[in-house]
């Protein structure tokens, strides 16, 4: 088993595009007031993530552990990445899109984060509980939704500027702090606990965890900053594809030719500084994901643009991804009840891609039906009611007894 496959897991809450006045989760749009249209974009680009999730997961190993086919590969490290990124996205999207949150709208929008964050770590917890073998994302998000709450009223090159120093200074500090020595001494992380490396801190989401909130901040912060542009436009479609293609050209060549430059003789830190393999969470690795994840965002945004009939025809043959992608929190919880229900084995050892095939097809036709026949999915459902009905009971008295009687 690779590593990748333990560690490729992750979810976010369904992308909702807000019927409300500023774009703000809770706040009711005045009167007449059209709320904005759904951007199956969005959605396909989080169906393919899921999907990308269970070929990590379940997909056939071959010799030497190596994933079978090999192009399977993509899905490692990569998926995690376009989660976090459209986690951020989301943000932006349910707290004004374009219009940056201000007053009361942005008080909300930060308490509904808090309660998304909330639940996110129950279920999370839960499904850690049940001890598959699959590093579970959620407790992870849940800090990652916490720490990007004082980020929602920033423009979109102070998110910029955050992510580009969160995936900056982040790897740089927290690898000084949990590498060994070239000599052999332990980590300075490894000094101070007693711990022995590699260093795990119980129920440490921001450092030592599989996915460490403040390396996958950065993702979070650009996917706001994305979520602020204006995703309706051709224009900007065609940046994301442009400047993603770039990052991820600029990532991971970097990492090779710095690689190939210092040769097996570099110190264990600048081995992993330089390094951009899946699950490394270095710079350059974040470099590169961020690179690939824009790039899909922006190839699913213009090829499914509602304005043109292609586009249509597009959004329609990609209707059960996108059905998967609008429901993730579901499908993601569901599958790691399934995996427990199977076996570890059907991670460990998966004989052939027919576990695979059948998650993906049950998927696919599960949430397409459910999507049509019932709308929210069931816990995306829970995570609206537990917003709105936090954000309605800490609205104004007045507001919520209704006129008086006298008036």
């Amino acid at each position: 088993m690779s590593l990748g496959r333990a560690r490729c897991c992750r979810i976010l809450p369904i992308n909702r595009v807000p019927p409300r006045a500023a774009g703000a989760a809770g706040v009711s749009r005045p009167a007449g007031r059209i709320p904005p249209p759904r951007l199956v974009g969005i959605d396909v680009a989080r169906g393919l993530a899921v999907l990308g999730m269970f070929v990590a997961h379940l997909g056939e190993d071959g010799p030497g552990g190596r994933h079978d086919p090999e192009w399977f590969v993509i899905a490692d490290g990569r998926s995690s990445a376009l989660f976090a990124l459209l986690a951020g996205l989301s943000l932006a999207l349910t707290s004004g899109r374009q219009v940056l949150p201000s007053g009361a709208t942005l008080i909300r929008a930060r308490i509904a984060a808090f309660v998304r964050a909330g639940l996110l770590l129950l279920i999370g917890s839960f499904l850690v509980a049940l001890g598959t073998p699959v590093l579970v994302i959620l407790p992870a998000y849940a800090v990652l939704f916490a720490l990007a709450v004082p980020f929602l009223a920033l423009r979109r090159r102070w998110l910029v500027l955050g992510g580009v120093a969160a995936a900056v200074i982040s790897p740089t500090v927290i690898f000084a702090l949990t590498t060994p020595t070239a000599d052999g001494r332990p980590s300075v992380l490894a000094d101070l606990t007693g711990m022995s490396d590699p260093v795990r801190l119980p129920m440490d989401e921001f450092v030592t965890g599989p996915y460490p909130a403040l390396v996958f901040l950065a993702y979070v912060l650009l996917g706001m900053a994305v979520g602020r542009s204006d995703l309706s436009r051709v224009r900007t479609h065609a940046v994301l594809v442009g400047a993603g293609t770039a990052l991820a050209f600029i990532g991971w060549g970097t990492s090779y030719l710095a690689q190939d430059s210092l040769g097996p003789d570099a110190t264990p830190l600048a081995s992993r500084l330089v390094s951009a393999a899946a699950h490394d969470n270095s710079s350059l690795e974040v470099l590169g994901n961020s690179g690939t994840s824009l790039v899909v965002i922006g190839l699913c945004l213009l090829l499914t643009r509602p304005t043109t009939r292609r586009g249509r025809t597009f959004a329609n043959g990609l209707a059960p991804i996108a059905a998967t992608g609008a429901m993730p929190l579901t499908v993601y919880s569901l599958q790691i009840v399934a995996i427990f229900l199977l076996g570890n084995d059907v991670v460990w050892n998966p004989r052939s891609n027919a576990v695979l095939i059948w998650f993906i097809a049950t998927v696919l036709i599960g949430s397409w039906s459910w999507r049509l026949l019932l709308g929210r999915g069931p816990l995306e459902r829970l995570l609206k009611a537990a917003v709105d009905t936090t954000l309605a009971s800490l609205a104004p008295q007045s507001r919520r007894r209704g006129p008086h009687p006298g008036d």
